[in-house]
């Protein structure tokens, strides 16, 4: 079920998807060097300049993200008539980003942050910018901007606030209102220690810094100091999710309501962090959008992010190189035919502790056929992983007689695991799966056929129960019969 959700979002929802950006827009300039030597006119490395690139920054790069994302993107910013500005135009042209809502002005200049890199490592960074308020007029043409799009059609608004003068209380305000008004979610990259004038935003996507900012104090980056801060802000604070990147650690995702969940950083080598809170911000806006669970949005951020570090400088990730990831790691999982009771549990004890549902139902399976096919991918339906109590073969001979089963046990588990809806199988050497669901305890357990609830074996050690209807003309033992009749009159 998970890995047709994804393969969906990836492949059919993202490029249908309309976001509009609002923010602090900037041009990320980056000098590559070599440093071999020591200035002979003071005690500083010199860099011998080998190339330039300029990039699109800040609520650029997040709109830069959500394009190559093959989303449609509108940016509402500001910026200065000048040669930056001009820059600044031309990378938003070429990524083919909506700017009818960029206000450029003669009074302004563009922001700019040019970072000197010496063996791709960082050496300094160069700050342009002259920061001023929207004025009166600029919030109110942004604003209007914005309504018009809510009224056409968009899908998501994303803040980016950098704190360079647009992401004002009064636009803020204006913004959730708007959101709320046509049922539109909104994701903030937020600045400074007052989060209250971002009060009605969906999630908030705070580094541990910046969290640490909102509740006062330097924050350690564990589990239990992270979620206890974000979970004090929250009960401040009008918002539905607090997202914590958290570097090494990777992103942790607290609600309202308490729930958590933790996904540690992809193992890659980190060559630069730039932007990677953009793109965790972009993929949580899509996922959101696109009516994901939080579980999955996090799950795909984090990968997301595990590109972008790998690279050097402001880099927006592709929707090609999220399906190459998807696919590669498709390719890389080694089904396990079995699993024992004890790693099941602990199986089930993770997901769950992750908000996930695990849904459970057993029989013998044998001879696989397409009512099987059928009743697994119902089942695998009603929740996040599918797991299969398996008969034993002694269990399947004291229940269907001497000739049965037909296939081994082994061999049932392998065909069963190798299901895209199943997320494993574990062996029960009893008639029923009483001892083994009390065991598990699964959220949810399904059954085929006509049974009543009330008489279904091991309902009493789930949340849930449910019965689905097996699809008629398939049995196994239809197809042993067709097999022995076959068989007799020599057509075998």
């Amino acid at each position: 079920m998970i890995n047709t959700t994804i393969n969906q979002f990836l492949t059919k929802q993202l490029p249908n998807l309309k976001i509009a950006v609002v923010g602090d827009v900037m041009v990320d300039r980056y000098v590559f060097g070599d440093v071999s030597r020591i200035s002979p006119e003071a005690p500083v490395p010199v860099n011998r300049v080998s190339k330039m690139k300029e990039v699109l920054g800040g609520a650029g790069n997040v709109a830069s993200n959500l394009s190559n994302l093959d989303c449609k993107v509108y940016l509402g910013a500001l910026a200065g008539n000048d040669d930056h500005g001009r820059l600044l135009q031309h990378l938003l042209d070429a990524d083919k980003i909506d700017t009818t809502g960029l206000i450029t002005s003669d009074d302004r200049s563009t922001i700019t942050k040019m970072r000197i890199l010496g063996d791709r490592q960082q050496m300094m960074r160069l700050d342009f910018e002259t920061i001023t308020d929207l004025t009166s007029g600029e919030e109110a043409q942004l604003a209007s901007w914005l309504e018009n799009l809510c009224k056409s059609g968009i899908d998501g608004i994303v803040v980016s606030d950098y704190g360079k003068g647009v992401c004002t209380p009064n636009l803020l305000k204006k913004i959730f209102s708007l959101a709320k008004e046509y049922g539109v979610q909104t994701i903030v990259d937020p600045k400074g220690s007052d989060w209250s004038k971002y009060n009605g935003a969906t999630c908030i996507t705070p580094n541990v810094k910046e969290l640490g900012e909102c509740v006062g104090r330097k924050l350690e980056n564990d589990d239990a100091t992270i979620v206890e801060a974000a979970k004090s802000v929250l009960g401040n604070v009008d918002l539905d999710y607090i997202v914590a990147t958290r570097s090494a650690k990777g992103i942790t995702v607290i609600a309202k309501d308490g729930r958590t969940w933790h996904n540690p950083a992809t193992q890659q080598e980190v060559f630069d962090v730039s932007g990677a809170g953009d793109t965790v911000v972009s993929m949580m806006m899509t996922c959101l959008a696109s009516g994901l669970s939080m579980r999955l949005a996090l799950h795909i951020a984090n990968g997301a992010a595990g590109i972008v570090v790998s690279k050097v400088g402001t880099y927006p990730i592709h929707r090609s190189e999220l399906l190459d990831l998807w696919h590669s790691f498709k390719h890389s999982i080694q089904s396990k035919p079995l699993y024992t009771k004890e790693e099941m549990k602990e199986l089930v004890t993770q997901w769950q502790s992750k908000g996930e549902t695990v849904v459970f139902t057993n029989g013998c399976f044998d001879i696989l056929h397409r009512g099987h096919i059928t009743y697994l991918q119902e089942a695998a339906q009603l929740g996040d992983h599918l797991i299969i109590g398996l008969n034993s073969d002694a269990s399947v001979k004291r229940l269907k007689g001497e000739t049965r089963p037909i296939v081994s046990e082994e061999d049932r588990a392998a065909l069963l695991s190798a299901l895209q809806c199943i997320d494993g199988v574990v062996l029960f050497e009893e008639d029923t799966p009483a001892e083994l669901l009390a065991y598990l305890r699964p959220n949810t357990l399904v059954k085929g056929g006509d049974y009543k609830i009330e008489d279904i074996i091991g309902r009493e050690s789930v949340d849930n129960v449910e019965v689905l209807s097996f699809k008629e003309g398939y049995s196994t033992s239809d197809i042993v019969g067709k097999i022995a009749t076959m068989a007799k009159e020599g057509k075998l």
